[in-house]
Protein backbone atom coordinates (compact mmCIF):
# COMPACT_ATOMS: atom_id res chain seq x y z
CA UNK A 1 0.00 0.00 0.00
CA UNK A 2 1.48 3.37 -1.03
CA UNK A 3 1.96 6.22 1.42
CA UNK A 4 -0.67 8.25 -0.40
CA UNK A 5 -3.24 5.47 0.03
CA UNK A 6 -2.31 5.02 3.70
CA UNK A 7 -2.77 8.73 4.27
CA UNK A 8 -6.17 8.69 2.57
CA UNK A 9 -7.27 5.70 4.68
CA UNK A 10 -6.17 7.48 7.87
CA UNK A 11 -8.07 10.60 6.83
CA UNK A 12 -11.25 8.64 6.06
CA UNK A 13 -10.99 6.80 9.40
CA UNK A 14 -10.65 10.08 11.32
CA UNK A 15 -13.62 11.54 9.45
CA UNK A 16 -15.70 8.44 10.25
CA UNK A 17 -14.96 8.84 13.96
CA UNK A 18 -16.18 12.43 13.89
CA UNK A 19 -19.44 11.74 11.97
CA UNK A 20 -21.70 11.19 15.04
CA UNK A 21 -20.60 14.47 16.58
CA UNK A 22 -21.03 16.34 13.33
CA UNK A 23 -24.51 14.88 12.81
CA UNK A 24 -25.58 15.84 16.32
CA UNK A 25 -24.45 19.40 15.71
CA UNK A 26 -26.43 19.53 12.45
CA UNK A 27 -29.60 18.33 14.13
CA UNK A 28 -29.27 21.07 16.72
CA UNK A 29 -28.85 23.70 14.04
CA UNK A 30 -32.31 24.60 12.78
CA UNK A 31 -30.85 26.25 9.69
CA UNK A 32 -28.69 23.32 8.66
CA UNK A 33 -29.46 21.80 5.25
CA UNK A 34 -31.10 18.36 5.17
CA UNK A 35 -28.99 15.21 5.17
CA UNK A 36 -28.71 13.44 1.79
CA UNK A 37 -31.64 11.14 1.22
CA UNK A 38 -30.85 7.43 1.67
CA UNK A 39 -32.00 5.30 -1.24
CA UNK A 40 -33.19 1.72 -0.94
CA UNK A 41 -31.78 -1.06 -3.12
CA UNK A 42 -34.78 -1.14 -5.44
CA UNK A 43 -34.52 2.61 -6.11
CA UNK A 44 -30.79 2.28 -6.84
CA UNK A 45 -31.46 -0.58 -9.26
CA UNK A 46 -34.12 1.48 -11.01
CA UNK A 47 -31.72 4.43 -11.29
CA UNK A 48 -28.98 2.26 -12.83
CA UNK A 49 -31.50 0.85 -15.29
CA UNK A 50 -32.79 4.33 -16.14
CA UNK A 51 -29.23 5.57 -16.80
CA UNK A 52 -28.68 2.75 -19.33
CA UNK A 53 -32.02 3.39 -21.03
CA UNK A 54 -31.82 7.20 -21.21
CA UNK A 55 -31.98 8.81 -24.63
CA UNK A 56 -28.49 9.81 -25.71
CA UNK A 57 -29.20 13.53 -25.32
CA UNK A 58 -30.27 13.17 -21.67
CA UNK A 59 -27.45 10.74 -20.87
CA UNK A 60 -24.93 13.18 -22.34
CA UNK A 61 -26.44 16.07 -20.37
CA UNK A 62 -26.12 14.11 -17.11
CA UNK A 63 -22.76 12.39 -17.65
CA UNK A 64 -20.94 15.07 -19.63
CA UNK A 65 -22.55 18.51 -19.70
CA UNK A 66 -23.26 18.92 -15.96
CA UNK A 67 -21.40 15.98 -14.45
CA UNK A 68 -19.10 18.30 -12.43
CA UNK A 69 -21.72 20.75 -11.17
CA UNK A 70 -24.80 18.61 -10.46
CA UNK A 71 -25.29 17.72 -6.80
CA UNK A 72 -25.79 14.07 -5.72
CA UNK A 73 -29.39 14.79 -4.69
CA UNK A 74 -30.13 16.41 -8.04
CA UNK A 75 -28.57 13.48 -9.90
CA UNK A 76 -30.67 11.02 -7.89
CA UNK A 77 -33.81 13.03 -8.58
CA UNK A 78 -33.09 13.14 -12.33
CA UNK A 79 -32.61 9.37 -12.50
CA UNK A 80 -35.97 8.81 -10.77
CA UNK A 81 -37.92 10.71 -13.43
CA UNK A 82 -40.13 8.64 -15.73
CA UNK A 83 -40.73 10.71 -18.87
CA UNK A 84 -38.76 12.98 -21.18
CA UNK A 85 -41.23 15.79 -20.41
CA UNK A 86 -40.25 15.54 -16.73
CA UNK A 87 -36.57 15.54 -17.68
CA UNK A 88 -37.00 18.63 -19.84
CA UNK A 89 -38.63 20.48 -16.97
CA UNK A 90 -35.91 19.31 -14.58
CA UNK A 91 -33.19 20.61 -16.90
CA UNK A 92 -34.97 23.96 -17.25
CA UNK A 93 -35.27 24.31 -13.46
CA UNK A 94 -31.67 23.15 -13.00
CA UNK A 95 -30.40 26.18 -14.93
CA UNK A 96 -32.98 28.59 -13.48
CA UNK A 97 -31.88 27.67 -9.98
CA UNK A 98 -28.35 28.76 -10.76
CA UNK A 99 -29.14 31.90 -12.72
CA UNK A 100 -28.43 35.25 -11.05
CA UNK A 101 -31.68 36.56 -12.57
CA UNK A 102 -34.17 33.79 -13.47
CA UNK A 103 -36.57 36.35 -14.97
CA UNK A 104 -34.25 37.12 -17.88
CA UNK A 105 -34.60 35.02 -21.06
CA UNK A 106 -30.81 34.50 -21.21
CA UNK A 107 -29.37 32.33 -18.44
CA UNK A 108 -25.98 33.80 -17.54
CA UNK A 109 -24.87 30.73 -15.58
CA UNK A 110 -25.72 28.32 -18.40
CA UNK A 111 -23.96 30.45 -21.02
CA UNK A 112 -20.83 30.75 -18.87
CA UNK A 113 -20.84 27.01 -18.13
CA UNK A 114 -20.86 26.02 -21.81
CA UNK A 115 -18.26 28.67 -22.57
CA UNK A 116 -15.98 27.02 -20.00
CA UNK A 117 -16.53 23.59 -21.55
CA UNK A 118 -15.61 24.96 -24.99
CA UNK A 119 -12.50 26.64 -23.56
CA UNK A 120 -11.43 23.47 -21.75
CA UNK A 121 -11.83 21.39 -24.92
CA UNK A 122 -9.79 23.91 -26.89
CA UNK A 123 -6.91 24.38 -24.43
CA UNK A 124 -6.61 21.23 -22.30
CA UNK A 125 -7.20 18.32 -24.69
CA UNK A 126 -4.43 15.71 -24.56
CA UNK A 127 -5.52 12.48 -26.18
CA UNK A 128 -8.82 12.85 -24.30
CA UNK A 129 -11.30 15.72 -24.54
CA UNK A 130 -10.29 18.77 -22.53
CA UNK A 131 -13.39 18.63 -20.31
CA UNK A 132 -12.28 15.20 -19.02
CA UNK A 133 -8.85 16.37 -17.86
CA UNK A 134 -8.10 17.62 -14.35
CA UNK A 135 -7.36 21.12 -15.56
CA UNK A 136 -10.53 21.11 -17.65
CA UNK A 137 -12.60 19.92 -14.68
CA UNK A 138 -11.26 22.62 -12.36
CA UNK A 139 -11.75 25.30 -15.03
CA UNK A 140 -15.36 24.23 -15.65
CA UNK A 141 -16.21 24.01 -11.94
CA UNK A 142 -14.44 27.10 -10.64
CA UNK A 143 -13.76 29.30 -13.66
CA UNK A 144 -10.47 30.85 -14.76
CA UNK A 145 -7.89 31.23 -11.96
CA UNK A 146 -6.65 34.67 -11.05
CA UNK A 147 -3.04 33.62 -11.60
CA UNK A 148 -1.34 30.77 -13.51
CA UNK A 149 2.32 29.89 -13.15
CA UNK A 150 3.16 27.65 -16.10
CA UNK A 151 6.31 25.59 -16.79
CA UNK A 152 5.42 23.71 -20.01
CA UNK A 153 8.92 22.24 -20.41
CA UNK A 154 9.85 21.80 -16.77
CA UNK A 155 13.50 22.68 -16.13
CA UNK A 156 15.44 23.94 -13.13
CA UNK A 157 13.38 24.57 -10.01
CA UNK A 158 14.50 26.27 -6.83
CA UNK A 159 12.36 24.83 -4.09
CA UNK A 160 10.84 27.23 -1.55
CA UNK A 161 11.88 26.59 2.05
CA UNK A 162 8.54 24.95 2.93
CA UNK A 163 9.41 22.29 0.33
CA UNK A 164 12.95 21.80 1.67
CA UNK A 165 14.93 24.34 -0.39
CA UNK A 166 17.70 23.40 -2.84
CA UNK A 167 17.51 23.01 -6.62
CA UNK A 168 16.24 20.22 -8.85
CA UNK A 169 14.83 19.61 -12.32
CA UNK A 170 11.11 19.18 -12.90
CA UNK A 171 8.58 17.70 -15.26
CA UNK A 172 6.15 20.16 -16.93
CA UNK A 173 3.89 21.62 -14.25
CA UNK A 174 1.49 24.46 -13.44
CA UNK A 175 0.07 26.12 -10.36
CA UNK A 176 -3.35 27.81 -10.43
CA UNK A 177 -4.32 30.38 -7.81
CA UNK A 178 -7.74 31.81 -7.03
CA UNK A 179 -7.98 34.72 -4.59
CA UNK A 180 -11.33 33.40 -3.34
CA UNK A 181 -13.62 30.48 -4.07
CA UNK A 182 -17.08 30.48 -2.50
CA UNK A 183 -17.57 27.59 -0.11
CA UNK A 184 -13.82 26.90 0.07
CA UNK A 185 -11.97 30.03 1.14
CA UNK A 186 -9.21 32.47 0.20
CA UNK A 187 -5.91 32.00 -1.61
CA UNK A 188 -6.69 28.60 -3.13
CA UNK A 189 -3.67 27.08 -4.92
CA UNK A 190 -3.83 23.89 -7.01
CA UNK A 191 -0.91 22.19 -8.69
CA UNK A 192 -0.90 20.12 -11.88
CA UNK A 193 1.99 18.02 -13.17
CA UNK A 194 2.73 16.15 -16.41
CA UNK A 195 5.28 13.44 -15.53
CA UNK A 196 4.82 11.64 -18.89
CA UNK A 197 5.43 14.72 -21.04
CA UNK A 198 2.30 13.87 -23.03
CA UNK A 199 0.44 17.06 -22.21
CA UNK A 200 -1.81 15.21 -19.73
CA UNK A 201 -1.51 17.26 -16.54
CA UNK A 202 -3.05 15.71 -13.44
CA UNK A 203 -3.85 17.46 -10.20
CA UNK A 204 -1.63 16.50 -7.28
CA UNK A 205 -1.54 16.98 -3.53
CA UNK A 206 2.19 16.16 -3.45
CA UNK A 207 4.48 19.04 -4.56
CA UNK A 208 7.34 16.53 -4.98
CA UNK A 209 5.52 14.80 -7.85
CA UNK A 210 6.98 17.33 -10.28
CA UNK A 211 10.56 16.49 -9.15
CA UNK A 212 12.16 14.70 -12.11
CA UNK A 213 15.24 13.78 -10.02
CA UNK A 214 13.29 12.32 -7.09
CA UNK A 215 14.47 8.75 -7.75
CA UNK A 216 17.99 9.68 -8.94
CA UNK A 217 20.50 9.06 -6.11
CA UNK A 218 22.50 12.12 -5.10
CA UNK A 219 20.70 14.45 -7.54
CA UNK A 220 18.32 17.32 -6.83
CA UNK A 221 19.27 17.49 -3.15
CA UNK A 222 17.49 19.74 -0.72
CA UNK A 223 19.21 22.30 1.47
CA UNK A 224 19.52 19.98 4.49
CA UNK A 225 20.49 17.02 2.32
CA UNK A 226 23.33 18.96 0.67
CA UNK A 227 24.56 19.98 4.15
CA UNK A 228 24.54 16.37 5.34
CA UNK A 229 21.82 17.09 7.91
CA UNK A 230 19.31 14.76 6.24
CA UNK A 231 19.26 11.84 3.84
CA UNK A 232 17.39 11.71 0.57
CA UNK A 233 16.12 8.29 1.65
CA UNK A 234 14.12 10.06 4.35
CA UNK A 235 11.75 11.33 1.69
CA UNK A 236 10.42 7.80 1.13
CA UNK A 237 9.59 7.16 4.78
CA UNK A 238 7.19 10.09 5.20
CA UNK A 239 3.64 9.27 6.31
CA UNK A 240 1.90 12.42 5.02
CA UNK A 241 1.42 11.25 1.44
CA UNK A 242 4.38 13.21 -0.02
CA UNK A 243 8.02 12.58 -0.90
CA UNK A 244 9.19 16.05 0.11
CA UNK A 245 12.59 16.64 1.66
CA UNK A 246 12.96 17.37 5.37
CA UNK A 247 12.45 21.07 6.02
CA UNK A 248 14.16 23.44 8.40
CA UNK A 249 11.79 25.01 10.92
CA UNK A 250 8.04 24.50 11.17
CA UNK A 251 5.55 23.42 8.57
CA UNK A 252 3.15 26.04 7.13
CA UNK A 253 -0.58 25.33 7.42
CA UNK A 254 -0.92 24.97 3.64
CA UNK A 255 1.42 21.95 3.71
CA UNK A 256 -0.40 20.15 6.51
CA UNK A 257 -1.58 16.79 5.16
CA UNK A 258 -5.13 17.13 6.44
CA UNK A 259 -5.47 20.66 5.08
CA UNK A 260 -4.30 19.38 1.69
CA UNK A 261 -6.74 16.46 1.82
CA UNK A 262 -9.59 18.77 2.83
CA UNK A 263 -8.81 21.16 -0.01
CA UNK A 264 -8.63 18.28 -2.49
CA UNK A 265 -12.04 17.02 -1.33
CA UNK A 266 -13.67 20.46 -1.48
CA UNK A 267 -12.51 21.39 -4.98
CA UNK A 268 -13.81 18.07 -6.31
CA UNK A 269 -17.33 18.60 -4.90
CA UNK A 270 -19.93 20.37 -7.06
CA UNK A 271 -19.92 24.12 -6.35
CA UNK A 272 -22.63 25.31 -3.99
CA UNK A 273 -25.80 26.66 -5.57
CA UNK A 274 -26.00 30.33 -4.67
CA UNK A 275 -29.72 30.80 -5.08
CA UNK A 276 -31.17 27.74 -3.31
CA UNK A 277 -34.12 28.04 -0.92
CA UNK A 278 -33.90 26.73 2.63
CA UNK A 279 -36.63 26.18 5.21
CA UNK A 280 -35.87 25.46 8.87
CA UNK A 281 -38.78 23.01 8.85
CA UNK A 282 -36.74 20.65 6.68
CA UNK A 283 -34.60 19.83 9.70
CA UNK A 284 -37.72 18.55 11.46
CA UNK A 285 -38.06 16.01 8.70
CA UNK A 286 -34.78 14.47 9.81
CA UNK A 287 -35.32 14.68 13.53
CA UNK A 288 -38.77 13.22 14.08
CA UNK A 289 -42.01 12.04 12.52
CA UNK A 290 -44.53 11.53 15.32
CA UNK A 291 -47.91 12.59 13.92
CA UNK A 292 -49.22 10.23 11.24
CA UNK A 293 -51.91 11.38 8.84
CA UNK A 294 -53.58 10.58 5.52
CA UNK A 295 -53.55 12.89 2.53
CA UNK A 296 -54.55 13.09 -1.13
CA UNK A 297 -54.22 15.46 -4.06
CA UNK A 298 -56.75 16.10 -6.82
CA UNK A 299 -56.44 17.97 -10.11
CA UNK A 300 -59.02 20.22 -11.79
CA UNK A 301 -58.52 22.36 -14.88
CA UNK A 302 -58.83 26.13 -14.42
CA UNK A 303 -57.29 27.44 -17.66
CA UNK A 304 -55.06 25.92 -20.34
CA UNK A 305 -52.04 26.82 -18.24
CA UNK A 306 -53.40 26.54 -14.69
CA UNK A 307 -54.55 23.54 -12.67
CA UNK A 308 -56.26 23.74 -9.28
CA UNK A 309 -54.69 21.22 -6.89
CA UNK A 310 -56.74 20.65 -3.71
CA UNK A 311 -54.49 19.06 -1.09
CA UNK A 312 -56.57 17.29 1.57
CA UNK A 313 -55.14 16.21 4.93
CA UNK A 314 -56.88 14.01 7.48
CA UNK A 315 -55.51 13.61 11.03
CA UNK A 316 -56.91 11.18 13.62
CA UNK A 317 -58.06 13.20 16.63
CA UNK A 318 -56.43 10.57 18.84
CA UNK A 319 -53.03 11.81 17.55
CA UNK A 320 -53.63 15.31 18.95
CA UNK A 321 -53.02 16.68 22.44
CA UNK A 322 -56.10 18.33 23.98
CA UNK A 323 -56.26 20.78 26.86
CA UNK A 324 -59.41 21.08 28.95
CA UNK A 325 -60.71 24.46 30.08
CA UNK A 326 -64.24 25.37 31.22
CA UNK A 327 -65.64 22.07 29.94
CA UNK A 328 -64.11 22.47 26.45
CA UNK A 329 -61.33 20.26 25.13
CA UNK A 330 -59.14 22.12 22.63
CA UNK A 331 -56.27 21.14 20.31
CA UNK A 332 -54.34 23.32 17.87
CA UNK A 333 -52.28 22.30 14.85
CA UNK A 334 -49.99 24.34 12.66
CA UNK A 335 -50.13 23.03 9.09
CA UNK A 336 -47.34 23.99 6.71
CA UNK A 337 -47.28 23.18 2.98
CA UNK A 338 -44.57 23.98 0.49
CA UNK A 339 -44.59 23.25 -3.24
CA UNK A 340 -41.20 23.45 -4.93
CA UNK A 341 -39.50 22.28 -8.08
CA UNK A 342 -37.33 19.18 -7.91
CA UNK A 343 -34.28 21.37 -7.56
CA UNK A 344 -35.66 23.26 -4.57
CA UNK A 345 -37.08 26.43 -6.09
CA UNK A 346 -40.12 27.34 -3.96
CA UNK A 347 -43.33 27.89 -5.94
CA UNK A 348 -46.02 28.08 -3.23
CA UNK A 349 -45.99 28.20 0.56
CA UNK A 350 -49.07 27.87 2.78
CA UNK A 351 -49.22 27.98 6.57
CA UNK A 352 -52.40 27.83 8.66
CA UNK A 353 -53.30 27.24 12.31
CA UNK A 354 -56.20 24.82 12.77
CA UNK A 355 -58.13 24.45 16.06
CA UNK A 356 -60.50 21.71 17.19
CA UNK A 357 -62.88 22.19 20.15
CA UNK A 358 -65.15 19.58 21.72
CA UNK A 359 -67.39 19.79 24.82
CA UNK A 360 -67.03 17.23 27.59
CA UNK A 361 -70.08 15.33 26.40
CA UNK A 362 -68.57 14.65 22.93
CA UNK A 363 -64.89 14.47 23.76
CA UNK A 364 -64.47 10.67 24.10
CA UNK A 365 -66.56 10.16 20.97
CA UNK A 366 -64.44 12.71 19.06
CA UNK A 367 -61.24 10.75 19.72
CA UNK A 368 -62.58 8.05 17.38
CA UNK A 369 -63.04 10.59 14.59
CA UNK A 370 -60.75 12.59 12.31
CA UNK A 371 -60.05 16.24 11.62
CA UNK A 372 -59.91 17.14 7.94
CA UNK A 373 -58.25 20.14 6.29
CA UNK A 374 -57.88 21.25 2.69
CA UNK A 375 -55.91 23.90 0.81
CA UNK A 376 -56.44 24.41 -2.93
CA UNK A 377 -53.27 25.53 -4.72
CA UNK A 378 -53.21 26.80 -8.34
CA UNK A 379 -50.19 25.45 -10.23
CA UNK A 380 -48.88 25.26 -13.76
CA UNK A 381 -48.61 21.77 -15.28
CA UNK A 382 -45.36 20.05 -14.41
CA UNK A 383 -43.48 18.05 -11.82
CA UNK A 384 -43.08 19.37 -8.27
CA UNK A 385 -42.16 18.33 -4.76
CA UNK A 386 -44.79 18.67 -2.03
CA UNK A 387 -43.67 19.01 1.60
CA UNK A 388 -46.33 18.86 4.32
CA UNK A 389 -45.54 19.42 7.99
CA UNK A 390 -48.09 19.20 10.82
CA UNK A 391 -47.14 20.34 14.31
CA UNK A 392 -49.28 19.67 17.37
CA UNK A 393 -48.87 22.93 19.29
CA UNK A 394 -49.57 21.40 22.72
CA UNK A 395 -47.10 18.48 22.55
CA UNK A 396 -44.67 19.78 19.95
CA UNK A 397 -45.03 16.52 18.01
CA UNK A 398 -44.43 16.76 14.28
CA UNK A 399 -45.63 14.79 11.29
CA UNK A 400 -44.03 15.09 7.86
CA UNK A 401 -44.81 13.90 4.34
CA UNK A 402 -42.62 14.58 1.32
CA UNK A 403 -43.90 13.43 -2.04
CA UNK A 404 -43.75 14.01 -5.77
CA UNK A 405 -46.55 16.11 -7.29
CA UNK A 406 -47.26 15.49 -10.99
CA UNK A 407 -49.62 18.23 -12.16
CA UNK A 408 -51.17 17.09 -15.48
CA UNK A 409 -51.36 19.16 -18.62
CA UNK A 410 -54.89 19.30 -20.05
CA UNK A 411 -54.70 19.37 -23.84
CA UNK A 412 -57.18 21.45 -25.89
CA UNK A 413 -57.78 19.00 -28.73
CA UNK A 414 -58.89 15.88 -26.86
CA UNK A 415 -61.36 14.83 -24.20
CA UNK A 416 -59.96 15.34 -20.70
CA UNK A 417 -61.19 14.84 -17.13
CA UNK A 418 -60.33 15.89 -13.61
CA UNK A 419 -59.64 13.52 -10.74
CA UNK A 420 -62.56 11.34 -9.66
CA UNK A 421 -63.38 12.38 -6.08
CA UNK A 422 -65.36 10.10 -3.77
CA UNK A 423 -66.95 12.34 -1.15
CA UNK A 424 -69.05 12.03 1.98
CA UNK A 425 -70.54 15.47 1.34
CA UNK A 426 -71.54 17.29 -1.87
CA UNK A 427 -73.75 20.33 -1.49
CA UNK A 428 -74.20 23.67 -3.23
CA UNK A 429 -72.93 26.77 -1.45
CA UNK A 430 -74.36 30.32 -1.35
CA UNK A 431 -73.32 32.59 -4.19
CA UNK A 432 -70.94 34.61 -1.99
CA UNK A 433 -69.01 31.43 -1.08
CA UNK A 434 -68.50 30.17 -4.63
CA UNK A 435 -64.82 29.35 -5.24
CA UNK A 436 -63.77 30.25 -1.69
CA UNK A 437 -63.11 28.30 1.48
CA UNK A 438 -62.14 24.75 2.31
CA UNK A 439 -63.60 21.97 0.11
CA UNK A 440 -65.33 24.47 -2.20
CA UNK A 441 -64.94 23.56 -5.88
CA UNK A 442 -66.78 26.04 -8.05
CA UNK A 443 -70.32 26.28 -6.71
CA UNK A 444 -70.23 23.11 -4.59
CA UNK A 445 -68.71 21.97 -1.34
CA UNK A 446 -67.04 18.60 -1.96
CA UNK A 447 -65.48 16.90 1.05
CA UNK A 448 -63.38 13.86 0.07
CA UNK A 449 -63.61 10.62 2.06
CA UNK A 450 -59.89 9.86 2.16
CA UNK A 451 -60.06 6.32 3.50
CA UNK A 452 -62.87 5.51 1.04
CA UNK A 453 -65.04 3.69 3.58
CA UNK A 454 -68.80 4.17 3.70
CA UNK A 455 -71.73 2.39 5.36
CA UNK A 456 -74.89 1.03 3.80
CA UNK A 457 -76.66 4.00 5.40
CA UNK A 458 -74.43 6.50 3.55
CA UNK A 459 -74.62 7.96 0.08
CA UNK A 460 -71.48 7.81 -2.04
CA UNK A 461 -70.62 11.27 -3.39
CA UNK A 462 -69.27 11.25 -6.97
CA UNK A 463 -67.57 14.40 -8.28
CA UNK A 464 -65.72 14.76 -11.59
CA UNK A 465 -65.29 17.40 -14.28
CA UNK A 466 -65.09 16.58 -18.00
CA UNK A 467 -63.41 19.05 -20.39
CA UNK A 468 -63.21 19.79 -24.13
CA UNK A 469 -66.57 18.38 -25.24
CA UNK A 470 -67.08 19.15 -28.92
CA UNK A 471 -70.02 21.50 -29.75
CA UNK A 472 -72.43 20.75 -32.57
CA UNK A 473 -71.83 23.01 -35.59
CA UNK A 474 -75.52 24.00 -35.79
CA UNK A 475 -76.80 24.02 -32.23
CA UNK A 476 -73.43 24.90 -30.62
CA UNK A 477 -74.28 22.41 -27.89
CA UNK A 478 -72.27 19.41 -26.80
CA UNK A 479 -73.62 15.90 -26.40
CA UNK A 480 -72.17 13.37 -23.99
CA UNK A 481 -73.13 10.22 -22.12
CA UNK A 482 -71.82 9.17 -18.72
CA UNK A 483 -71.80 5.56 -17.60
CA UNK A 484 -71.30 4.55 -13.97
CA UNK A 485 -70.23 0.98 -13.21
CA UNK A 486 -69.82 -0.50 -9.72
CA UNK A 487 -67.94 -3.79 -9.47
CA UNK A 488 -67.16 -6.16 -6.64
CA UNK A 489 -64.01 -7.89 -7.77
CA UNK A 490 -64.69 -8.76 -11.41
CA UNK A 491 -68.44 -8.95 -10.97
CA UNK A 492 -70.59 -6.02 -12.04
CA UNK A 493 -73.18 -5.22 -9.35
CA UNK A 494 -74.57 -1.89 -10.56
CA UNK A 495 -74.58 0.16 -13.76
CA UNK A 496 -76.52 3.19 -14.96
CA UNK A 497 -76.18 6.02 -17.50
CA UNK A 498 -77.12 9.63 -17.94
CA UNK A 499 -76.65 12.22 -20.65
CA UNK A 500 -75.43 15.80 -20.61
CA UNK A 501 -78.89 16.87 -21.82
CA UNK A 502 -80.51 15.15 -18.82
CA UNK A 503 -77.99 16.91 -16.59
CA UNK A 504 -78.85 20.22 -18.31
CA UNK A 505 -75.16 20.81 -19.07
CA UNK A 506 -74.45 21.14 -22.80
CA UNK A 507 -71.34 23.32 -22.81
CA UNK A 508 -67.78 22.18 -23.50
CA UNK A 509 -67.39 21.32 -19.80
CA UNK A 510 -69.64 19.11 -17.68
CA UNK A 511 -69.47 18.66 -13.92
CA UNK A 512 -70.67 15.34 -12.49
CA UNK A 513 -72.19 15.64 -9.03
CA UNK A 514 -74.06 12.58 -7.85
CA UNK A 515 -74.99 11.00 -4.53
CA UNK A 516 -75.27 7.23 -4.91
CA UNK A 517 -77.28 5.34 -2.22
CA UNK A 518 -75.40 2.29 -0.94
CA UNK A 519 -78.25 0.53 0.86
CA UNK A 520 -78.46 -2.21 -1.78
CA UNK A 521 -74.75 -3.08 -1.58
CA UNK A 522 -73.67 -5.75 0.93
CA UNK A 523 -70.50 -5.00 2.95
CA UNK A 524 -67.30 -5.46 0.99
CA UNK A 525 -64.75 -3.82 -1.28
CA UNK A 526 -65.91 -2.22 -4.51
CA UNK A 527 -64.62 -0.20 -7.45
CA UNK A 528 -66.40 2.62 -9.28
CA UNK A 529 -65.65 3.40 -12.91
CA UNK A 530 -66.98 6.50 -14.66
CA UNK A 531 -66.81 6.53 -18.47
CA UNK A 532 -67.49 9.84 -20.22
CA UNK A 533 -68.14 9.64 -23.97
CA UNK A 534 -68.34 12.62 -26.31
CA UNK A 535 -70.86 11.41 -28.89
CA UNK A 536 -69.87 14.09 -31.41
CA UNK A 537 -66.11 13.48 -31.44
CA UNK A 538 -66.45 9.79 -30.50
CA UNK A 539 -63.90 10.10 -27.71
CA UNK A 540 -64.13 8.37 -24.32
CA UNK A 541 -62.26 9.04 -21.09
CA UNK A 542 -62.39 6.94 -17.94
CA UNK A 543 -61.70 7.48 -14.26
CA UNK A 544 -61.94 4.91 -11.45
CA UNK A 545 -61.66 4.70 -7.66
CA UNK A 546 -62.04 2.06 -4.98
CA UNK A 547 -64.25 2.21 -1.90
CA UNK A 548 -65.43 -0.03 0.94
CA UNK A 549 -68.95 -0.54 2.26
CA UNK A 550 -69.40 -1.50 5.92
CA UNK A 551 -72.38 -2.31 8.08
CA UNK A 552 -73.72 0.77 9.93
CA UNK A 553 -72.87 -0.70 13.35
CA UNK A 554 -69.14 -0.74 12.55
CA UNK A 555 -68.96 3.01 11.98
CA UNK A 556 -72.06 4.25 13.73
CA UNK A 557 -70.18 6.77 15.81
CA UNK A 558 -68.40 8.28 12.82
CA UNK A 559 -71.55 8.35 10.70
CA UNK A 560 -73.59 10.11 13.35
CA UNK A 561 -70.87 12.67 14.00
CA UNK A 562 -69.80 13.56 10.49
CA UNK A 563 -69.18 17.27 11.31
CA UNK A 564 -66.27 16.21 13.52
CA UNK A 565 -64.38 14.67 10.62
Amino acid sequence: MSRVVRTLVACIFSIAISVPTVFAQQVQDANAPPAPQKLDKETKRKMRRTLKELDSAYRQWLTEDVTYIISPDERNAFLQLDTNEEREQFIEQFWLRRSSNPDLPENDFKEEHYRRIAYANEHYASGIPGWKTDRGRMYIMWGPPDEIESHPTGGTYDRPMEEGGGSTSTYPWETWRWRYLEGIGENIILEFVDPSGSGEYHMTMDPSEKDALLHVPGAGLSLMESMGMASKADRFTRSDGTNLPTTMGGQPASMNEFNRLELYAKVNKPPEVKFKDLEAVVTSRIVRDQVHFNWRTDYLKVTNDTVLVPVTIQIPNSQLSFQSKDGIHSATMNIFMRVSTLTGRVVQTQEDPVSKDFPDSLFQQSLKLHSIYQKAIPLRPGLYRLDMVIKDVQSGNIGVVNTRLQVPRYEDDKLEASSLILADQIEHVPAKQIGAGQFVLGSSKVRPRLEGDFTTADRLGIYMQVYNLKPDDKTHKSSATFQYTVKKGKDQVMQFKETSEEMKQTGDQVTIERLLPLATLPPGKYSLEVNATDTLSNQTISRSAEFTVKAPAETKTAANATPGR
